[in-house]
């Protein structure tokens, strides 16, 4: 009869964990369950996802200074450097833009020039949002709440100053005695030590 392993023991333990999972995750596949998982507050805690932002945006304004017969140079100089550009296509330039933020949609916009020799013939694309429109969906839907006022008025000033200058008086006869009247007088130790 041959030994047994040494480690039979962990390697049983390690299956039994494995079918344990494995029967708990098809448990979970059932659709009595889902309404299950909607209580649990853990499926109500979404990670925190970066914006994406990929590609050149090009805006109506841009769009609107386009005209045939341009050259390379006076396009680029209007919508920027081209995303995309092929061999095979060499007489055109795609410019794409998207935009990936958490709760909203994804954005994609896509606007194509092309050229015959080293001149704008032609542009088409995607209807392209002024610069004031993009930048408006770009805003914080995050409600910061009401913004406290941040001047104090005359009343509240002259409130403020009243205790403090009857505060100020009632100390003045108290420090010529030595300590405030009702209160214990508290010694500290010095800070340094006396020199020799």
């Amino acid at each position: 009869m041959s030994a047994l392993p040494a480690n039979l023991p962990y390697r049983i333990q390690k299956i039994v964990i494995a079918v344990a999972c494995g029967v708990l995750a098809s448990c979970g596949s059932g659709t009595g369950i889902s309404s299950i998982k909607s209580i649990n507050p853990v499926n109500w805690i979404t990670p925190y996802k970066v914006d994406v932002v990929q590609g050149n945006f090009v805006s109506r304004e841009q769009v609107e200074q386009l005209q045939a017969g341009m050259t390379r140079e006076q396009v680029k100089s209007v919508l920027g450097t081209p995303l995309i550009t092929s061999l095979f296509h060499a007489d055109r330039w795609d410019y794409v833009f998207t935009l990936k933020r958490q709760g909203v949609d994804p954005q994609s916009f896509k606007y194509a020039v092309f050229f015959k020799g080293d001149l704008l013939e032609r542009f088409s694309g995607d209807a392209m949002p002024s610069e004031a429109e993009f930048i408006s969906t770009l805003t914080n839907k995050r409600a910061l709440g009401n913004v406290p006022v941040l001047e104090a008025s005359e009343e509240q000033l002259k409130a403020a100053e009243k205790p403090s200058a009857s505060k100020a008086a009632a100390e003045r006869p108290a420090a010529s005695s030595g300590a405030p009247a009702g209160s214990s007088a508290v010694v500290y130790p010095p800070l340094e030590s006396p020199r020799r």
